[in-house]
């Protein structure tokens, strides 16, 4: 989709992305931030994507289009935090094909952000597998303005070290 313009980067995230860090945990699609073009209107729409993949025999279930029975889920970037994570994304491989996956101290800083029970508790366990280079990541707690959420986290995650 890259090569053909219809979207223009793309990464793993959520999840599938943390199981590059951390032991594989239960989840029911395959989320990708992606960056797409504005429409003239300046809105953007997922439309060409669903369109692309419809032409080449996949098809959406729910918020999901299903690519080789895995539901995926296109998130385009939302945010300043989400936008730069694209940006310092890393090229990995993920089984024969080279891919792009969200940074751990950049999932962790969104899992924050975001603050919903499953993140903190993944982002609990990023912590206690030191998973994080720490100095990188509260310079992006402090860039995005979100130490007290990490303050709040930390007196309901309390941590040994």
């Amino acid at each position: 989709m890259v090569e053909d313009g219809i979207i223009s980067k793309y990464a793993v995230c959520g999840a599938v992305a943390a199981t590059f860090y951390i032991e594989p945990v239960q989840t029911y699609d395959l989320d990708i931030f992606i960056v797409i073009p504005a429409e003239k209107t300046g809105l953007i729409t997922l439309k060409p994507i669903y369109s692309y993949l419809s032409e080449k025999g996949y098809k959406p279930d729910g918020e999901c289009i299903e690519i080789e029975g895995w539901p995926v889920q296109f998130l385009p970037v939302f945010n300043p935090l989400t936008e730069e994570a694209l940006d310092h994304s890393k090229e990995t491989k993920f089984g024969s094909m080279q891919t792009w996956i969200i940074s751990a101290e950049y999932l962790a800083a969104i899992m924050l952000d975001i603050g919903r029970p499953k993140d903190l508790i993944r982002l609990s366990v990023f912590l206690e597998n030191k998973i994080l280079d720490l100095p990188v990541f509260n310079d992006i707690l402090e860039r995005f303005n979100i130490c007290n959420k990490f303050e709040s986290f930390l007196a309901k995650f309390p941590r040994k070290d």
